[in-house]
């Protein structure tokens, strides 16, 4: 089961209030502390927070997880309006999704990869993930792998804040060691940091009318806050301005800028007007090495883009749907008819190759005496095969049959799972 709110479903001012403490344990002690919360992950981002976790009582531990994620800040029926709750296949899909960057605020960003690697070694470190968890969260990253390889998902500028970054990179040939500033602390300037930041950015300065907004977005980016005021003096210090608020008149005007510039020596100042109603005086674009963009430019690098987006986002997604269905045999495979199967294959594998050593260095024995030796070979393999059988054959609660089933998978080597499927070569 998977349970999480995201930027679809929850606004920012919804996703600020499930703030988790500090010490980066407490979440996981908590969520251990759930009954029939087995194994779980635990993913927490600016835009996502989402507990991936398996469970053998369903609904009792659906509720459990969600009262720990709004920990008292709401209502059980009022945070239903927010969190989204996926099971068994759709659970898998989503997060191959995640994963691959096609559930993201930036589509093919590749920071949320890293963020859920670093997700699954936390809760691997902390005991928490098991033989089902440890074997999705690795196909999650070969997935994200295939979908990086085989498209080019991220290549492509479908919205207004990525259009914006990628004319900054055409003023300036490169953004690393460049300084951005974000005025406006909504959904367009996080998208616009997230792009910044995936050129290389030397540092992100968030100015907002409400100074907590500007704290928090600039907390998830490592980014300096500034109050509203502040904006035009800290101009003289930026190379890139990114104006999304939404106020109702201009916030900054021709005569703001031109002093700036002599302090700045004239050094380049790129300016990305993306507010409705516009942020930034049009003159501005007359101030020598000022250079003023609207959203009319902006959407044009947009059209161009968006229907080579589209068809790479449909091969993503047929990738994503192709190994979903690979996972849930695997899934289907720790049943026990399957494991008995997969035992009896092997050892009916093993004795094949061991008659066929011997016989081939005992050239002078009849056909009748290497019959025997075959029936001798099968009698023994299955004499050893019925207690583990009986064993595998044995009632036990779910969630015991599971774990005794992983366990039996892994002591007979029953998943031969290649280094690249296990995604360690990512």
């Amino acid at each position: 089961m998977l349970l999480g709110v995201n930027h679809k479903t929850a606004p920012v001012e919804i996703r600020e209030r499930l703030a988790f403490s500090n010490d980066p344990g407490v979440p996981y002690r908590e969520l251990k502390a759930i009954p029939g919360c087995e194994e779980f992950t635990f993913l927490s981002t600016c835009n996502r927070v989402e507990v991936l976790f398996v469970s053998s009582k369903g609904d009792e531990t659906e509720r459990k997880v969600r009262d720990f994620l709004f920990a008292g800040s709401m209502s059980y029926d009022e945070a239903g309006k927010y969190v989204y709750l996926y099971k068994g296949e759709e659970a898998i899909q989503h997060l191959f999704r995640v994963g691959a960057s096609l559930d993201s605020m930036v589509v093919g960003e590749p920071q949320i990869l890293g963020q859920l690697k670093d997700a699954y070694r936390t809760s691997s470190d902390q005991s928490c993930t098991g033989v089902i968890l440890n074997r999705l969260l690795h196909k999650a990253f070969s997935v994200a792998k295939r979908v990086r390889t085989e498209t080019a998902i991220g290549s492509s500028a479908v919205s207004i804040s990525y259009a914006a970054v990628e004319l900054a990179k055409k003023i300036f040939g490169n953004l690393k060691g460049k300084r951005a500033m974000l005025a406006g602390a909504g959904e367009m300037a996080e998208l616009a940091a997230q792009h910044l930041l995936n050129q290389g950015i030397a540092e992100v300065v968030v100015a907002n009318r409400t100074f907590e907004r500007a704290v928090n977005l600039a907390r998830c980016f490592n980014g300096k806050p500034l109050a509203f005021e502040e904006l035009v003096p800290e101009l003289a210090h930026v190379d890139i301005l990114i104006s999304s608020t939404g106020a109702p008149d201009l916030i900054l005007h021709k005569e703001d800028v031109k002093p700036i510039m002599k302090k700045r020596r004239n050094r380049p100042l790129f300016l990305i007007d993306i507010a409705v109603p516009r942020d930034l005086d049009s003159k501005l674009n007359d101030l020598d090495n000022v250079y003023l963009y609207g959203i009319d430019d902006l959407n044009n690098v947009i059209d161009i883009n968006k229907s080579e987006r589209d068809k790479e986002a449909v091969r993503a997604e047929r990738i994503v749907t192709e190994e979903v269905l690979k996972f849930m045999l695997w899934l289907g495979s720790m049943e026990v008819t399957p494991t008995i199967v997969a035992l009896r294959e092997q050892a009916q594998e093993i004795c094949r190759d061991e008659i066929s050593r011997t016989l081939a260095n005992c050239k002078d024995l009849s056909p009748k005496d290497q019959k025997s030796i075959e029936k001798m070979a099968s009698a023994i393999s299955n004499k050893l095969m019925h207690h583990p059988i009986l064993f595998l054959k044995g009632e036990d609660a779910p969630e015991d049959q599971r774990r005794k089933l992983a366990i039996f998978r892994k002591m007979f080597s029953l998943d031969s799972v290649s280094r690249q499927d296990n995604g360690e070569s990512d």
